[in-house]
């Protein structure tokens, strides 16, 4: 399996990246966000989801690794496929994605060319846990700033205490990172009385 190619960016198009490593160009297609991101770059890094079919082995590329989750879990999704996930990581960054998903937002999932209502509710319903569960929801910036690191491991028990007591992890999980981010020296028992009391 390849993780990345690391090496000489020498063409670039909105669908596609060509990256000499080692001699080798290797042609990988991209996302209209990690086509921005490589503007004017000549040295990069692209992370590698390589999908091999019958007919031909195609690579895809990633500016970064919650951007590869975030293209792996779509294509679990019955109905959409490696060109639709791309599709969609054009039209939304991961954290607008994630954001449509853990708050159910079918309309603006289906605003993207190819998505119908129906693909968009599979969406939320397969992936509306994974997200969390993967810790991808820490792209959704609080108030369109960047989210303050917190203790993953204080917020990933009081999510689950949280989960098994009945609540549903998106919104649980969005709750537990404001408490921490206001107090970051929280016991985890402490975060699950508090949450209790701000989660609707």
């Amino acid at each position: 399996m390849i993780e990345y190619i690391k090496g000489e960016l020498t063409e670039l198009s909105p669908a596609l990246a060509t990256v000499e490593a080692a001699g080798v160009g290797y042609g990988l297609n991209i996302s209209l966000n990690t086509y921005s991101a490589l503007q004017g770059k000549k040295d990069v890094r692209l992370y590698v989801y390589e999908a091999i079919r019958e007919d031909a082995h195609v690579l895809y590329g990633f500016v970064n690794k919650k951007e590869r989750e975030m293209f792996l879990l779509l294509i679990t999704v019955s109905g959409v496929g490696a060109n639709t996930a791309r599709m969609m990581l054009s039209g939304m960054s991961v954290a607008e994605l994630c954001n449509a998903i853990s708050t159910g937002n079918a309309k603006l999932i289906q605003s993207i060319k190819g998505i119908g209502k129906m693909t968009a509710q599979r969406i939320i319903v397969d992936l509306r846990d994974k997200i969390v569960a993967l810790g991808i929801t820490d792209e959704i910036p609080a108030g369109g700033q960047m989210a303050a690191p917190v203790n993953s491991e204080v917020r990933d028990e009081a999510v689950s205490a949280l989960t098994m007591l009945g609540f549903s992890p998106a919104p649980t999980q969005k709750v537990v990172v404001e408490i921490l981010q206001k107090d970051p020296s929280l016991p985890v028992e402490q975060v699950v009385k508090l949450a209790l009391k701000q989660i609707k």
